[in-house]
Formats: C-alpha cells, structure tokens, sequence
C-alpha cells in the first residue's frame, strides 16, 4: 500500500496539483488549503463543505498532522508557557509560547532531539531522533495560537533541534507559515537560530528571505567553542562569522548573536575583548544568556554583577547588546528540560 501523504506541508500549488489527479476541480484544492492553514481544523471530518466521498479519499491518501497536547506548565512569574506536545510516532518535541508587550511569541522544535552535542543544552542528551516535518512545526504554533485563543505575532525556531540540519522542511515551513491564504505571519517576524553550519547558512542566505538569523557563538574565541560546541571542530569560529557577514550583505538583515554566559568559562573581561575583536564592523546585536543549570553538566550561571560588567564592556565597545530576561524559570523553561524529564519518567514506568 502506498504511503500517506502529509497534507499538512503541502504548499497551495502542491495541493492543488494533488487534487487535479485525483479528478478534482482547483478550488477544492484551495477550500482544504483554507481548512487546514486558516480554520486549523484538527480533522478531514470538520470540513463541513467537501464531500464524504471525497474525505474518504483523503483519509486514504493523506494524513492531517495534529499535535496531541500532552502536558502544559504555565509560569506564575510571567505567564509563560511550556507545552509538550505528542507526536502521531509517539515522539515527543517542546513548544514554548512567550508573553510580551508587543504580542505572542512562540518559540518552536525543529527536530526531535538533536545531535548537535552542545554542552550547555538538555535537547541534545539522547541525540537525534528525526526532523520534524514542515506541518509538524506548523502545528506548534496553530495548536498554541488555539489554546490562549490569541493571535501569535512571533515565531521564533530556537526549541529543541538544529533547524539547518533539517533544511528543507525548515524552507517549506517557512512559506506556509507566511503564506498570505495561512497564518500569514511576516518574515521579518521570524528568527531562525543555527549553531553554525556554515553551507547552509551561506545557503540560506541566497534563499532571499527576510528573516532573522541568529547565530548560537558562546564563546570569544575558536578554542573555547571547541569547549562548549562539538560544530566547532568541522567549522572554525572565523568560518561561522564570515557566514553571518554574507547573511547581512544578502539580505540586509541585522545578526543576532546568542551567548550564553558560564560562570568562570566564557564571562572574563579577557573574553568580552575577543567579542567585541570578533564581531566589531558587524550590523548585529548580542543577545546575553545567563545559562541555564541542567543537573547532567556541571556549568554554573555567571552572577548578576559579572553580567552586567560583560554587557557594558561590549556596549563600550560599540556592540549592541541584552540580557534575555529570564522566562518560565520556575518551569522547565530551558530547551530540551521538560521533554527530558517527560522521558525519564516514562523509562522508569
């Protein structure tokens, strides 16, 4: 019997081509278009106008990817919430939905697990499991935009997973995600996050997109992120930072840089001058992290005042940078925590 085909991560020109072998007419195409990407229905069965003869036919040719929400932790601090959602292979992957002044902002899974190995992150513990399709990272922000019955304003691809070691679905979830007959959010609206790969971010930046791209750097120097990022040893630091110069020279948007600050590794006065010598000259903004312990490695937060001090010695350096303020941290509110502890309960069982 031939393979189900994913409804869900078909784009409208796909979707009609699909219907036109199947005997039907284009505009059916663009009613379950609608269905899917506007209404979000969760199943065939709510199309209220497409014939049961033709449902039928998509229960047998297709499938409608639909997250099951397994478990949802809300923050008393702010709101933030973290959801685990269940995947049709059992699977399970992380959504995280963030409150701001200037409107919803949920942060997606692109794979499940991953295999990046970094030494500060949860998700990579078990390694890579699979990528997660364009309608399975879609579905994340539908089934949250449903719960809090709120418009999402802002979609950020920084949950568990490298987005560019899954590439092609990224691209794909991408233009449905800002497709004009879907949820139709702006591409300036979208960060993407990477730990470098260097091809495909030079890639990407050919894609001409409008998207944010946000480098995970870590550290000042090439030895340190040998430390800290196993994607060191294939691309040097100098490599990855070239990428993001021609990501802004094609695309004229402004590098995120993501540092995440361990105390006594990478927060010395010595480490914001190599930063500051790395990226200077470079249209981007630092985004400061202060880690986030996990109980399998043993990295510490830098304290406040070691914060404060990298930040202002950047800015006197002419780089733009931030303190993410923390959300959800009496949640599981880092990458990869909840899924794990979801996990070891479950091989405990």
């Amino acid at each position: 019997m031939p393979e189900r085909i994913d409804i869900k991560s078909m784009n409208l020109s796909e979707l009609i081509a699909f219907m036109e072998e199947m005997g039907e007419k284009a505009f059916r195409a663009k009613q379950i278009y609608q269905w899917i990407h506007e209404k979000q229905v969760d199943s065939f069965d709510e199309m209220t106008n497409i014939s049961k003869k033709l449902i039928e036919s998509l229960k047998e040719k297709t499938y409608l990817t639909s997250l099951v929400k397994e478990e949802v932790q809300i923050s008393k601090l702010d709101g933030t919430r973290k959801y685990l959602f269940l995947l049709e292979d059992g699977n399970v992957i992380e959504s995280v939905l963030m409150r701001y002044k200037h409107g919803n902002s949920v942060c997606i899974s692109s794979q499940v697990g991953c295999r990046m190995g970094c030494r500060f992150c949860a998700s990579t513990l078990d390694g890579l499991v699979r990528g997660l399709t364009a309608g399975e990272m879609l579905d994340q922000i539908y089934k949250i935009g449903k719960d809090i019955g709120e418009r999402i304003s802002n979609v950020v691809v920084m949950g568990t997973g490298e987005p560019l070691d899954n590439y092609d679905n990224l691209l794909k979830f991408i233009e449905l995600l800002t497709d004009e007959h879907g949820i139709n959010i702006s591409q300036r609206n979208l960060t993407v996050s990477t730990c470098g790969i260097v091809p495909r971010m030079r890639e990407l930046a050919d894609e001409n997109l409008a998207i944010t791209l946000a480098l995970s750097l870590h550290a000042s120097n090439q030895s340190k992120r040998l430390e800290l990022m196993p994607v060191a040893n294939k691309y040097d630091i100098k490599e990855v930072v070239d990428a993001c110069k021609y990501y802004f020279e094609q695309t004229g948007r402004r590098i995120t840089f993501e540092y995440s600050l361990v105390g006594g590794v990478n927060d010395t006065d010595e480490d914001a001058k190599e930063l500051i010598q790395l990226i200077k000259g470079i249209n981007c903004h630092v985004n400061l992290i202060p880690v986030n312990p996990i109980k399998e490695r043993d990295y510490v937060q830098s304290n406040a005042k070691v914060i404060e001090n990298f930040k202002n010695k950047l800015e006197k350096g002419g780089i733009n940078a931030t303190v993410r303020r923390e959300m959800g941290r009496d949640i599981d509110g880092a990458c990869g925590q909840l899924r794990k502890r979801y996990k070891d309960t479950k091989d405990n069982l």
